[in-house]
Protein backbone atom coordinates (compact mmCIF):
# COMPACT_ATOMS: atom_id res chain seq x y z
CA UNK A 1 0.00 0.00 0.00
CA UNK A 2 1.19 3.43 -0.87
CA UNK A 3 0.46 6.82 -0.89
CA UNK A 4 -0.76 7.42 -4.84
CA UNK A 5 -0.32 11.08 -5.09
CA UNK A 6 0.23 14.63 -3.75
CA UNK A 7 3.21 15.82 -1.26
CA UNK A 8 3.37 12.40 -0.05
CA UNK A 9 3.13 10.81 -3.52
CA UNK A 10 4.91 6.83 -3.53
CA UNK A 11 5.25 7.11 0.40
CA UNK A 12 4.80 3.53 1.66
CA UNK A 13 1.75 2.59 4.33
CA UNK A 14 1.61 -0.23 6.59
CA UNK A 15 -1.73 -2.22 6.48
CA UNK A 16 -3.30 -3.70 9.73
CA UNK A 17 -2.20 -7.38 10.17
CA UNK A 18 -4.64 -10.19 9.35
CA UNK A 19 -7.65 -10.06 7.46
CA UNK A 20 -9.85 -8.37 9.82
CA UNK A 21 -9.86 -4.85 7.38
CA UNK A 22 -10.28 -4.79 3.73
CA UNK A 23 -7.93 -2.06 2.80
CA UNK A 24 -9.31 0.23 -0.20
CA UNK A 25 -6.92 -0.66 -3.38
CA UNK A 26 -4.68 1.35 -5.22
CA UNK A 27 -6.89 1.63 -8.53
CA UNK A 28 -10.27 2.28 -6.61
CA UNK A 29 -8.58 5.34 -4.66
CA UNK A 30 -6.97 6.82 -7.70
CA UNK A 31 -10.37 6.69 -9.56
CA UNK A 32 -12.14 7.60 -6.21
CA UNK A 33 -9.63 10.81 -5.94
CA UNK A 34 -9.55 12.20 -8.81
CA UNK A 35 -13.22 12.71 -8.99
CA UNK A 36 -12.56 14.16 -5.72
CA UNK A 37 -9.85 16.49 -7.04
CA UNK A 38 -12.45 17.41 -10.05
CA UNK A 39 -14.47 18.47 -7.94
CA UNK A 40 -12.31 20.70 -5.84
CA UNK A 41 -13.31 18.93 -2.56
CA UNK A 42 -9.97 18.05 -1.21
CA UNK A 43 -8.11 21.01 -0.59
CA UNK A 44 -7.92 23.13 2.74
CA UNK A 45 -11.05 19.59 4.04
CA UNK A 46 -11.80 18.78 7.43
CA UNK A 47 -12.00 14.65 6.79
CA UNK A 48 -13.72 12.34 8.69
CA UNK A 49 -12.25 8.95 8.09
CA UNK A 50 -15.15 5.96 9.81
CA UNK A 51 -13.79 2.48 9.78
CA UNK A 52 -10.32 4.12 8.93
CA UNK A 53 -8.53 0.26 9.24
CA UNK A 54 -5.18 1.73 7.53
CA UNK A 55 -6.19 5.37 7.30
CA UNK A 56 -5.55 4.67 3.46
CA UNK A 57 -8.13 6.95 2.29
CA UNK A 58 -7.81 9.97 5.43
CA UNK A 59 -4.20 10.12 4.47
CA UNK A 60 -4.67 10.54 0.54
CA UNK A 61 -6.82 13.02 1.39
CA UNK A 62 -3.79 14.58 3.60
CA UNK A 63 -1.13 14.37 0.88
CA UNK A 64 -3.74 15.77 -1.61
CA UNK A 65 -3.80 18.94 0.30
CA UNK A 66 -6.80 18.29 2.94
CA UNK A 67 -6.15 20.66 5.98
CA UNK A 68 -6.68 18.01 8.97
CA UNK A 69 -8.31 14.48 9.46
CA UNK A 70 -9.61 12.29 11.90
CA UNK A 71 -9.91 8.78 11.85
CA UNK A 72 -11.93 6.52 13.60
CA UNK A 73 -11.20 2.84 14.01
CA UNK A 74 -12.93 1.15 16.85
CA UNK A 75 -9.70 -2.12 17.15
CA UNK A 76 -6.88 -0.31 19.14
CA UNK A 77 -4.09 -2.86 17.24
CA UNK A 78 -5.66 -0.85 14.14
CA UNK A 79 -5.92 2.33 15.87
CA UNK A 80 -1.97 1.59 16.69
CA UNK A 81 -1.10 1.62 12.52
CA UNK A 82 -2.90 4.47 11.77
CA UNK A 83 -0.20 6.14 14.03
CA UNK A 84 2.33 5.16 12.91
CA UNK A 85 1.32 5.73 9.50
CA UNK A 86 0.41 9.27 10.08
CA UNK A 87 4.11 9.50 12.56
CA UNK A 88 5.67 8.20 9.51
CA UNK A 89 4.26 10.59 7.13
CA UNK A 90 4.74 13.71 9.03
CA UNK A 91 1.30 14.50 9.57
CA UNK A 92 1.11 14.09 13.56
CA UNK A 93 0.40 17.66 13.73
CA UNK A 94 -2.91 17.54 10.84
CA UNK A 95 -4.27 13.82 12.49
CA UNK A 96 -5.94 12.68 15.22
CA UNK A 97 -6.99 8.73 15.65
CA UNK A 98 -10.02 8.04 17.82
CA UNK A 99 -10.31 4.31 18.93
CA UNK A 100 -13.88 4.28 19.10
CA UNK A 101 -16.96 2.63 17.77
CA UNK A 102 -18.32 4.62 15.05
CA UNK A 103 -21.39 5.28 16.40
CA UNK A 104 -20.27 6.43 19.42
CA UNK A 105 -17.65 8.63 17.50
CA UNK A 106 -20.07 10.62 15.51
CA UNK A 107 -22.11 11.23 18.81
CA UNK A 108 -19.23 12.93 20.16
CA UNK A 109 -18.59 14.59 17.04
CA UNK A 110 -19.04 18.59 17.42
CA UNK A 111 -21.84 19.81 14.84
CA UNK A 112 -20.69 20.78 11.51
CA UNK A 113 -17.43 19.44 11.46
CA UNK A 114 -16.65 17.76 8.64
CA UNK A 115 -16.12 18.93 4.87
CA UNK A 116 -15.38 15.60 3.14
CA UNK A 117 -16.21 11.78 5.05
CA UNK A 118 -15.12 8.60 4.54
CA UNK A 119 -17.12 5.78 5.79
CA UNK A 120 -15.92 2.37 4.68
CA UNK A 121 -17.68 -0.22 6.59
CA UNK A 122 -17.00 -4.07 6.94
CA UNK A 123 -18.97 -5.46 3.93
CA UNK A 124 -20.59 -7.96 6.66
CA UNK A 125 -22.18 -4.73 8.29
CA UNK A 126 -25.78 -4.39 8.33
CA UNK A 127 -27.64 -2.12 6.26
CA UNK A 128 -29.15 -0.82 8.91
CA UNK A 129 -26.26 -0.29 10.54
CA UNK A 130 -24.93 1.45 7.91
CA UNK A 131 -28.02 3.42 7.98
CA UNK A 132 -27.48 4.45 11.29
CA UNK A 133 -24.36 5.83 10.81
CA UNK A 134 -25.21 7.68 7.66
CA UNK A 135 -27.72 9.49 9.71
CA UNK A 136 -25.41 10.18 12.52
CA UNK A 137 -22.85 12.22 9.92
CA UNK A 138 -25.90 14.59 8.53
CA UNK A 139 -25.14 16.50 11.84
CA UNK A 140 -21.29 16.81 11.44
CA UNK A 141 -21.64 18.15 7.15
CA UNK A 142 -20.86 21.50 6.85
CA UNK A 143 -22.92 22.32 4.03
CA UNK A 144 -23.54 22.14 0.37
CA UNK A 145 -20.45 21.23 -0.64
CA UNK A 146 -20.02 18.59 1.64
CA UNK A 147 -19.60 14.84 0.59
CA UNK A 148 -19.95 11.73 2.42
CA UNK A 149 -17.86 8.67 0.14
CA UNK A 150 -19.59 5.49 1.30
CA UNK A 151 -17.83 2.33 0.10
CA UNK A 152 -20.04 -1.30 -0.11
CA UNK A 153 -19.64 -4.26 -2.03
CA UNK A 154 -20.82 -4.20 -5.82
CA UNK A 155 -23.65 -6.94 -4.68
CA UNK A 156 -24.71 -4.76 -1.54
CA UNK A 157 -28.23 -3.15 -1.83
CA UNK A 158 -28.35 0.69 -2.27
CA UNK A 159 -28.19 2.53 0.72
CA UNK A 160 -30.98 3.50 3.04
CA UNK A 161 -30.11 6.94 3.25
CA UNK A 162 -31.62 9.30 6.07
CA UNK A 163 -33.87 12.02 4.57
CA UNK A 164 -31.35 14.89 4.69
CA UNK A 165 -29.23 12.82 2.41
CA UNK A 166 -29.59 11.82 -1.17
CA UNK A 167 -26.78 10.71 -3.63
CA UNK A 168 -24.95 12.64 -5.82
CA UNK A 169 -22.97 9.98 -8.47
CA UNK A 170 -22.07 6.44 -8.10
CA UNK A 171 -19.86 4.25 -8.97
CA UNK A 172 -18.55 0.75 -9.46
CA UNK A 173 -15.22 -0.50 -10.25
CA UNK A 174 -14.86 -4.18 -10.06
CA UNK A 175 -15.91 -5.16 -6.08
CA UNK A 176 -16.18 -1.90 -4.89
CA UNK A 177 -19.34 0.28 -5.41
CA UNK A 178 -18.89 4.17 -4.04
CA UNK A 179 -21.92 6.29 -3.36
CA UNK A 180 -21.04 9.90 -3.22
CA UNK A 181 -23.81 11.66 -1.00
CA UNK A 182 -24.66 14.82 -0.20
CA UNK A 183 -26.89 16.91 2.18
CA UNK A 184 -30.34 17.84 0.35
CA UNK A 185 -30.80 21.50 -0.60
CA UNK A 186 -33.16 21.83 2.39
CA UNK A 187 -30.63 20.05 4.74
CA UNK A 188 -27.47 22.23 3.17
CA UNK A 189 -29.69 26.19 3.73
CA UNK A 190 -30.35 24.52 7.52
CA UNK A 191 -26.51 23.91 7.67
CA UNK A 192 -25.46 27.10 6.44
CA UNK A 193 -28.17 29.26 8.59
CA UNK A 194 -26.53 27.05 12.04
CA UNK A 195 -23.07 28.45 10.76
CA UNK A 196 -24.04 31.70 11.32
Amino acid sequence: MRIIAGTHRGRPLSAPPGDGTRPTSDRVRESLFSSLAALGVLDGARVLDVFAGSGALGLEALSRGAARAVFVEKAASVARVITGNIRSLGFDDRAEVLTRQATTALRERPARSADLVFADPPYPLGESDVAEVLALLVPVLVGADSLVVLERSSRSPAPALPADLEVYRERTTGETRLWLLQLTEDAAREAAAGEH
